[in-house]
């Protein structure tokens, strides 16, 4: 007999194909196989319909105009030709740009990218619990600042970010904002209108989409923002991203995101009790734990948890065949995580630490079983470790 599958509390790592998202997007993988850019024929006709009505679902998930939405293959495509795509067409003078020392890595080495083609960059730190010092930002930013990106919430210590805030500041000096919404688009309110954010990233497998399509938001009024395309070819997507697009792609992505909007409130108010419910119990039954990253500010169904005295490789081994759960993000999980460091957590510490990403399939039963399962891993693993 097989054992039964772990656990899943990675959430935030990826996130299992709602069965509505997948039964809206079988029918373009054979009976609806047609080319959006085939404009001869029904075929065509209906691949087109079918990315008109996902591009207009994603758009109104961030409250945005359905054409400010360009289809990409995923967020990392989407932060570089954001960054990369700006620094391109930037007048003279305006060379430089502004983030933070916890962003994912595709924009922290897209800045270092960046940097060698002869860009100037700034990668500001954060305070102890992941916060922004803003009157620091406010200091970096100059006449010469591009862009300011930093992300709506964070891929690990889910810390949600001042984006308001941080907007008036890089406005004032006429640069723009770019936001990596990738885990807080579809789990807390972003609407790119209210934030004045200018650009903004996001991808359909992190809210129960497919993986390998993302877009990008790129705002075409007050300001106009224009960017340089990583790609030619075609012309797609207003010339920012040349490509077939992937039909089924993004009618599972718009069919993800109105799922997305419609259930958000509900399901944030669930995955907040779900929470503090592991939280509590974690307290409870293991003594010394850190807490990453502030708990006000923060997504609803994240939690970053280090525990002193413990090998963060052993524990994860001995975590594995019961709960599905990271150290960090999946696609660093070998290292030790540089949000964690950021936050002066020093190695040893960051490597003891475990992610936890509740989800829409999460339930109190299983929170229950992963405290009892985390609980006597850690002390196991301490009563092993000599003083």
């Amino acid at each position: 007999m097989t054992n039964p599958r772990p656990i899943y509390l990675d959430y935030h790592a990826t996130t299992p194909v709602d069965g509505a998202v997948l039964d809206a997007m079988l029918p373009f993988f054979s009976d609806r196989f047609g080319n959006a850019a085939s404009r001869q024929y029904r075929y065509g006709w209906d691949a087109q319909a079918a990315v008109d009505t996902g591009r207009s679902a994603v758009a109104a998930l961030i409250g945005a105009d359905a054409k400010d939405i360009v289809f990409t293959s995923g967020a990392t495509e989407a932060n570089n030709l954001a960054l990369k795509g700006l620094a391109e067409v930037s007048g003279p003078g305006r060379n430089h740009f502004v983030t933070i020392a916890t962003e994912h890595k595709s924009v922290l080495d897209t800045c270092k990218r960046l940097e060698r083609d002869g860009c100037r960059t700034t990668v500001l730190p954060v305070n102890g619990d992941g916060s922004i010092d803003l009157e620091q930002l406010r200091a970096s930013v100059t006449g010469q600042t591009v862009a300011v990106s930093v992300m709506a919430a964070n891929n690990e210590i889910g810390v949600l970010a001042p984006l308001r805030e941080i907007a008036e500041i890089a406005h004032a000096k006429g640069a723009l904002v770019h936001s990596d919404a990738v885990q807080a688009a579809g789990k807390v309110p972003f609407d790119v209108n209210a934030l004045s954010v200018d650009l903004a990233s996001l991808t359909a497998h992190k809210l129960y989409g497919p993986k390998g399509v993302g877009a990008l938001y790129v705002r075409r009024k007050n300001p106009r923002v224009t960017l340089a395309p990583l790609f030619d070819g075609g012309g797609h997507e207003r010339g920012m991203r040349s490509g077939t697009l992937n039909v089924p792609g993004i009618v599972g992505f718009g069919a993800a995101a109105l799922l997305a909007r419609e259930q958000m409130p509900g399901e944030a108010a669930r995955l907040t009790q779900l929470r503090d419910r592991l939280l509590a119990g974690l307290k409870k039954h293991v003594s010394d734990l850190v807490v990453n990253g502030c708990l006000e500010a923060r997504l609803p169904g994240n939690l970053n948890v280090s525990f002193p005295g413990v090998d963060g490789e052993a524990l994860l081994v001995s975590l594995c065949e019961d709960v599905a759960v990271s150290s960090g993000a999946a696609c660093t999980a070998a290292d030790p995580s540089h949000v964690l460091k950021a936050l002066g957590r020093k190695t040893d510490l960051a490597l003891a630490s475990l992610r936890f990403g509740l989800g829409r399939w999460t339930t109190a039963e299983e929170v229950d079983a992963a405290i009892a399962h985390v609980a006597t891993a850690v002390n196991r693993l301490r009563a092993m470790t000599p003083v």
